[in-house]
């Protein structure tokens, strides 16, 4: 498997950035996330980073290289992240449990498999068009589907949602796939802060038209001029399925060559560091891949 991968977070007008992002590999299977903590609600931050955290766990232990049901593990490993923040909260005492959206995306094979809770969402765009987009669990999306089988009056709750992780009920989930890839193909992974200010009409051509390392940083730019001095936070994770320059380009990866036991994350296996950090940008980025690149070449050595 060949993929390029590239991924910023801006903080905009908020204290404190509450999204996180990351993926992990094996030699067959690639796992995308991004989680949206919660405002309203404790620690947004640590209930996205537990989510992500979680979710790579749980993929390091069942991609050995290769998932046996992706769509099964997409829905188990979210809701175990939902029952670790139940968990967090009630070893803490706290009075309410940290929240977070979350979408996720397996790439195996040829296919994808994604999954969400809540509104961060996926978009993934073929040539110039819009294929596929994860559909928001709030009430405007709910209203917006009704509307199109019975008539509906004034609309309310427009942003609220309907489900979450940390949630007192069960998450909704949905899942979908598999949809066979194509060469060029790109997923989109993104926290509301980006399609609240960015329509799909702008994401679709932006994503078409450019390199996914020249389009993520001009939707993140675009969403935070937009919105201004009150912008969300601003999380994309954007791949390009076998890209043709992958072998050479920044933020490219190819697995082929990975041992069936070699597992690499640029997800972070603990909650330390700045949580209140401004930007998490490709240097950052950057710099996780060498270290995974370092780690692979310890094992290829050591089976020499």
């Amino acid at each position: 498997m060949k993929f390029s991968v590239y991924q910023v977070s801006r903080k905009g007008g908020r204290q404190k950035n509450e999204d996180r992002m990351g993926y992990c590999y094996t030699r067959d299977a690639g796992l995308f996330a991004l989680a949206d903590g919660m405002g309203g609600h404790p620690e947004g931050e640590v209930a996205s980073q537990l989510a992500l955290q979680t979710l790579a766990a749980s993929f390091q232990r069942e991609a050995k290289p290769r998932l046996a049901e992706p769509l099964r593990f997409l829905n188990e490993a979210i809701i175990a992240g939902h029952h670790q923040l139940l968990r967090y909260a009630t070893e803490r005492a706290l009075m309410d449990t940290p929240r977070t959206t979350v979408v996720a995306c397996v790439l195996q094979g040829n296919a994808a498999y994604w999954a969400h809770c809540g509104d961060s969402r996926l978009y993934l765009v073929r040539g110039d068009k819009l294929v596929a987009r994860t559909r928001d669990h709030s009430y405007t999306e709910l209203q917006e589907t009704l509307s199109q089988v019975v008539p509906i009056g004034d609309r309310f709750n427009r942003n609220v949602l309907f489900t979450c992780l940390g949630s007192p009920g069960k998450p909704v989930i949905d899942t979908a796939g598999p949809l066979l890839m194509q060469p060029g193909d790109r997923v989109m992974l993104c926290s509301d802060g980006l399609w609240g200010s960015v329509g799909d009409a702008d994401i679709t051509q932006i994503l078409a038209q450019h390199a996914i390392s020249d389009a993520v940083p001009e939707l993140v730019e675009r969403a935070l001029r937009v919105a201004g001095e009150k912008s969300d936070n601003v999380t994309v994770l954007a791949v390009e399925f076998e890209a043709a320059e992958a072998a050479d380009a920044s933020g490219a990866v190819s697995t082929q060559a990975l041992g069936d036991e070699v597992f690499a994350s640029t997800i972070q296996a603990s909650i330390g560091g700045d949580a209140n950090a401004e930007d998490l940008d490709e240097a950052e980025i950057e710099r996780s891949i060498r270290e995974i690149n370092e780690a692979i070449q310890r094992s290829s050595n050591k089976k020499r």
